[in-house]
């Protein structure tokens, strides 16, 4: 990849379908981050094995997840599979010896993670991975040496443990190695269950909260058409919180010309909701016919996709290679040749 583009980084687990919570809030920014700058986006099987699962179903899952994101335009170049890619967690062991275990016990995701596996696990299991996931996430970051990672203006402190790992790290070497990634802050859509608008899409709260890229047709018009837009405590002339959603994804479908209109008409208050729902259902359809077009034809492809995902993980490893090179050798530890 190229040296005078700046560098971005982001990953995604392997934990089931994508919805249009996922492709607004990041899938598509993924694609249009790649015109300008060099990027690494990742499928990170180790992370899903923090939680109860399947083995047999983590791999297809993880396949799926590839097979999607190449079918709503990520580059094949800028793929990876973060199991083909080992190096992430050695230096993710290596950055456990440059984090307190105070600083992991306090993370909010561990508490309610560890809630929820204690919840679903009849062993009342809580792993250790769990724990030290966001340590291997910090590895996943830094490793690609990524000058940005694209968030949300709410959540920079995503990334505050993987900074202070790298300031650790460069202050005991005595060497400026790590850059400190930042945000790289963008306006995601937040998309909201459409049979619940006070909370977000997403597939753990049940199937009517989410809707699938790709779904059929009639699936998606079906969710569209049965969305709250009356949520009983809206005051007169105000929006709706499921109103507003319905206008969010049109916006986000890029379908500006029509939420202008109807837009127009709510504030007129002459907004008839089945226009809207209907121009939603239109506007999300158009963009999961193509979807699935796509991963028709690589469906067709299989064996082909899968191997050039395994080459641009092998690419992609080179970086990773070298980077962990550079920090045994400042740590004291032994390289082999690669």
């Amino acid at each position: 990849m190229s040296q005078e583009r700046k560098t971005v980084l982001s990953c995604i687990q392997p934990t089931g379908d994508l919805h249009y919570g996922n492709y607004f809030g990041a899938n598509k920014n993924w694609v249009r981050l790649q015109e300008e700058y060099d990027c690494y986006y990742g499928v990170v099987d180790y992370h899903a094995m923090t939680m109860p699962y399947d083995p047999k179903k983590l791999r297809n899952k993880t396949w799926d997840l590839i097979f999607n994101l190449l079918a709503l335009g990520i580059e094949e170049k800028n793929l990876f599979i973060q199991s083909l890619v080992p190096e992430h967690a050695e230096l993710g062991w290596i950055f456990n010896c440059f984090c307190s275990y105070g600083h992991l016990s306090r993370m909010t995701q561990f508490k309610d993670k560890s809630q929820q596996s204690s919840e679903s696990s009849k062993e009342n299991f809580i792993s250790a991975g769990l724990l030290n996931y966001p340590v291997l996430q910090a590895a996943d970051i830094l490793i690609y040496k990524a000058d940005y990672v694209p968030v949300g203006k709410d959540q920079d402190q995503h990334l505050e443990l993987s900074r202070a790992i790298a300031n650790r790290f460069n202050n005991q070497v005595g060497k400026e190695y790590f850059v400190m990634p930042e945000t790289l802050h963008t306006e995601f859509p937040k998309i909201k269950s459409t049979a619940d608008p006070t909370r977000k899409m997403s597939k753990s709260a049940g199937e009517k909260h989410y809707i699938s890229v790709f779904s059929d047709e009639a699936r998606i018009k079906k969710q569209i058409r049965s969305a709250v837009t009356d949520t009983g405590d809206t005051k007169e002339g105000e929006m709706s919180e499921g109103v507003e959603n319905l206008f969010v994804m049109l916006k986000a479908a890029d379908h500006q010309e029509q939420h202008d209109t109807l837009m127009k008409d709510f504030n007129a208050g002459n907004l008839r909701y089945v226009d809207l729902k209907d121009a939603v259902g239109e506007a999300l359809w158009s963009l999961s016919s193509q979807f699935i077009e796509k991963r028709n034809a690589l469906n067709e492809n299989k064996k082909e996709v899968k191997q050039k995902i395994k080459a641009s993980s092998a690419e992609i490893r080179k970086v990773a290679q070298e980077t962990l090179r550079d920090v045994k050798e400042l740590t004291g530890l032994l390289n082999v040749k690669f």
